[in-house]
């Protein structure tokens, strides 16, 4: 066998970039995206209106001509050597707050009028009311001075239609839960839920995909860690064999029978195994090893929590954070560009720049979900570790100061997800890179509407 040679560098941001050419033009045109003609790694993100002329570069030295196999490539604009006004270049080079909003507003151009979204086109300031042209006000109140955007009711007939096929999933193809549950699972209305957070979705099916997942990952949380059952008391062995729903064991032909068999043995997996089953059906083969690394450090996070529990140990805000990173919503926006019914390649989104606003995107999410259940779990049976009681532990602070500064942890990982996307979508003007920015973007909105909105589930303290 001849020698392979050495192993290709990890690529940077604007190698991943040039890497994908004509074939991401193609797919930019298929979804009805126009990409800027000369675009280079600085140029505004897709959907941004007209951008003024540049002046014309200094010569630069020639470009090498590209290899004569594989797929022609993006090539950068040449940088010029030298900047004789450096106060007049900065001033008009692209700024990341200039890219988020290009990137909240959506793409423009013939086409791309199904690529605009729920997200409101002006962020809301913490405290800050409403735009004139804001949607309309949600059902229930948004936590004071938190800081979010609003988002439209979502599609009634889609909500509709997703609520009644999710339940008949529920109940008729994974037997999910008993009789005396079913107010509950009506109360989670997870058909509103994912309908707000990817507007995008093509069909009902993509909607399914998410909604499926969604319905599954509460049943395992619900009855291997919290309301319905659950103890920290054997939770690694039972997460562990439920994991194995999402990443199938290669054993033996003597011991296979008895694993596949397990695979229904209770409703969690039983719902694992089925959603997992249709997401492979639809996604690509990267896409669904991503969804099992995430859902990995999901299972971790439940591991964390549920040691801490048992030794009734009460962590530093900073180790609750890092557990929270893992114990998170990450598994839902990671996925958006499956629902949305397209693909992030996966160079792309193991960049460390994507990663992190990803991680940002489920933290800040998460966090939603301790302020907003911060009642809910107080009028629970035991203890449960949620951002305001562990700062009123470890910092001394009443419950209410305490709440209080959880919203303020919230609201600057919300900036600092917001930061972060936008420097990408102007380090990465690649079609796809934008419009899965957008989409963690809606997704991040739309886990804030439901959590407003779903006053079965929630109540606000009374701190104001």
């Amino acid at each position: 066998m001849p020698d392979p040679g050495p192993s290709p560098l990890q690529s940077s941001l604007p190698a991943a970039v040039a890497s994908f050419g004509a074939h991401v033009l193609a797919g930019a045109l298929a979804v009805g995206v126009e990409p800027a003609v000369g675009a280079g790694p600085v140029e505004p993100a897709v959907g941004a209106g007209p951008v003024e002329p540049s002046p014309p570069p200094s010569p630069a030295p020639p470009v090498p001509p590209a290899l004569p196999t594989g797929p022609p490539v993006l090539t950068p604009v040449p940088v010029p050597a030298s900047v004789p006004d450096e106060g007049a270049a900065a001033a008009a080079a692209p700024q990341p707050r200039a890219a988020l909003e290009r990137i909240l507003r959506g793409p423009s151009g013939l086409g791309t009028a199904s690529l605009h979204w729920a997200r409101s086109d002006a962020p809301a300031a913490a405290g800050e009311a409403d735009a004139p042209d804001a949607p309309a006000p949600a059902a229930g109140n948004p936590i004071p001075g938190l800081y979010h955007h609003p988002v439209p009711e979502p599609d009634p007939v889609r909500v509709e239609e997703l609520s009644r096929r999710i339940k008949a999933w529920a109940l008729d193809e994974v037997s999910l839960y008993p009789e005396d549950w079913e107010d509950q699972f009506d109360g989670f209305s997870v058909g509103r839920y994912m309908v707000a957070c990817h507007p995008d979705a093509p069909s009902i099916e993509h909607l399914m995909l998410a909604t499926r997942l969604m319905v599954a990952e509460n049943a395992v949380d619900d009855c291997y860690c919290e309301d319905h059952g659950g103890s920290p008391v054997g939770l690694g062995g039972r997460l562990l064999l439920a994991h194995t729903a999402l990443d199938p064991v290669h054993t033996t032909k003597e011991y296979a029978p008895d694993w596949e068999a397990s695979l229904l043995s209770d409703a969690p997996r039983r719902a694992y195994r089925s959603a997992m089953e249709y997401f492979l059906q639809s996604t690509t083969p990267s896409q669904a090893d991503r969804f099992r690394h995430d859902m990995a450090r999901l299972h971790m996070g439940y591991l964390a929590e549920g040691a801490w529990a048992q030794t009734e140990y009460v962590p530093e805000v900073w180790e609750y954070l890092a557990m929270r990173q893992f114990n998170n919503f990450r598994p839902c926006p990671t996925i958006t560009d499956s629902v949305g019914g397209y693909e992030l390649p996966a160079d792309l989104h193991a960049q460390p720049a994507m990663q992190r606003v990803i991680a940002l995107a489920g933290n800040a999410t998460t966090i939603v979900n301790d302020l907003y259940s911060y009642t809910k779990e107080l009028a629970s049976p035991g203890r449960h570790l949620n951002l305001p009681v562990v700062i009123a532990e470890r910092e001394g602070r009443s419950e209410k100061d305490a709440y209080l500064k959880a919203v303020e942890v919230h609201n600057d990982l919300m900036r600092d997800f917001e930061t972060a996307a936008a420097e990408l979508a102007l380090a990465c003007p690649v079609p796809t890179v934008q419009r899965f920015l957008r989409g963690v973007a809606v997704w991040v909105d739309g886990n804030h509407y439901w959590h407003q909105t779903n006053t079965y589930r929630y109540s606000l303290p009374d701190f104001w």
